[in-house]
């Protein structure tokens, strides 16, 4: 696993689009005019500056990888947001008597973004230097959130606030910044992926929601309590968020730990013999993208990925393998033993039960399935959506296999199609026909 990572990472320079290379170009840009600011007027409190600046670098240092390739550095956002709603630094900033908020900072908002922008580069420093090429669009989508939270709270400090208003407005301009950042990375992983825009909004709302709460809510915390208590409050009030790092890092851990084990389970079909080598690396491939053009959110893309990655697991129990291990050409009673005993495998590790359920239907019909349906006995239902689109794929997969032959891939979709008044899902099959239309031309 490790060893693929720096792959990843340096790909990630290699397949920017026209979005993050827009969102990318803003943040260069707000970063030039910040640091040409700060060079002509001066550093104000540079003290306070450096002691930001080290908190971002550290979380810059320590940022992850979420579920969904998300790259996140809370503990520097929060630090670098807490540095943008600054109002003061110490009780001995206030005139005696005053209330919170009355004396603002010196630091301008163009100040923040240099700040920020020094304190990423050098927490990037060390993983550059260990070849972990950072995701730009993720800095660049950091940095910009950090630049809106400054310009649109600084400039509110000259208005002499009492110290009430200056928290609600601190909390709205958070929570428009957090929505701008997922609106931002929805956009992008929408144009990446080709899903539609409500759907990849909802999951980045899923995904980060409460990252983004802790993260939002952390700052307001440091900028409120560094102005009552001086510096001291940035190492008391950044445990929060470097407890809900850790729990995110273990979560995701957990979740690519289990894909890993799905992913090497899959191949012990292949390398015995009983599917050609990578059938269900291309299968799981094919059912992701078909389950994007059909709307699915990113948990069930998740569940479609390792049920179609374990799909065959119960050819396992056959005494003599299927010719090329192509299922499609079994019988269906044939069919649906294997799914049922994959399906069993599958239960055994006791958290993929909804996995075990998708890989149990994947055999079975689409327009004559029968399930029970309660005290009035059984009547036809389709299986679940994910079990449709991995008995397409799995399909098209049987027929065509690796080979790069166009016409051969459209004489099975129009086969399929055919086939669409009972066994398969003719929205399924159709949405097959766009992503396998959508290859490159070899």
């Amino acid at each position: 696993m490790t060893g693929r990572v720096p792959a990843r990472e340096r790909a990630a320079w290699r397949l920017i689009d026209s979005g993050q290379l827009l969102l990318i170009a803003t943040a260069g840009l707000f970063v030039v005019v910040a640091v040409t600011q700060v060079a002509a007027v001066g550093l104000r409190q540079p003290n306070v500056a450096i002691i930001f600046g080290v908190l971002i670098a550290l979380g810059e240092l320590f940022r992850m990888v979420m579920p969904g390739n998300r790259e996140v550095a809370p503990v520097a956002a929060a630090g670098a947001m807490g540095y943008a709603l600054l109002v003061g630094v110490g009780p001995e900033g206030a005139p005696p008597g005053a209330p919170l908020g009355v004396v603002a900072a010196e630091h301008s908002a163009l100040q923040v973004v240099a700040v920020t922008a020094v304190g990423m580069l050098v927490g990037s420093l060390p993983h550059l230097a260990l070849g972990r090429v950072p995701r730009p669009d993720a800095m660049a989508r950091r940095l910009f959130t950090v630049a809106l939270t400054a310009l649109c709270f600084r400039p509110m400090l000259v208005l002499g606030l009492a110290w009430y208003l200056l928290l609600a407005v601190m909390g709205v301009v958070v929570i428009a910044a957090c929505f701008t950042d997922m609106l931002i990375a929805a956009t992008i992983r929408a144009e990446a992926v080709r899903a539609r825009f409500g759907i990849t909004l909802r999951d980045e709302a899923d995904a980060t929601m409460a990252l983004c709460a802790a993260t939002g809510a952390t700052a307001m915390l440091i900028a409120v309590a560094t102005t009552a208590m001086g510096e001291a409050a940035l190492l008391i009030f950044t445990v929060p968020i470097l407890v809900t790092q850790f729990a995110f890092r273990r979560y995701a851990g957990i979740r690519a730990t289990y894909l890993e084990t799905v992913r090497s389970l899959s191949r012990v079909t292949e390398v015995g013999g009983y599917v050609e080598a990578g059938h269900s690396g291309r299968v799981a491939r094919l059912a992701v993208a078909m389950g994007r053009e059909l709307g699915m959110a990113e948990e069930e893309l998740l569940e479609l990925e390792y049920a179609a990655l374990m799909h065959d697991i119960g050819q396992l129990s056959l005494g003599d393998p299927i010719p090329g291990g192509a299922t499609v050409l079994a019988s269906p009673a044939e069919q649906r033993r294997i799914t049922e005993l994959g399906a069993e495998v599958i239960k055994e590790t006791g958290v993929l039960d909804r996995v075990a359920y998708i890989v149990r239907l994947s055999s079975h019909p689409y327009r004559t399935g029968r399930e029970p349906a309660g005290d009035s006995g059984e009547r036809p239902i389709p299986p679940p959506l994910a079990s449709r689109v991995i008995k397409a794929a799995n399909a098209y997969d049987d027929l065509v296999g690796d080979s790069a032959d166009r016409d051969r891939g459209a004489a099975v979709l129009e086969r399929l199609r055919l086939d669409s008044a009972a066994e398969y899902d003719p929205a399924v099959v159709e949405a097959l026909s766009r992503v396998v239309d959508r290859r490159p031309r070899q």
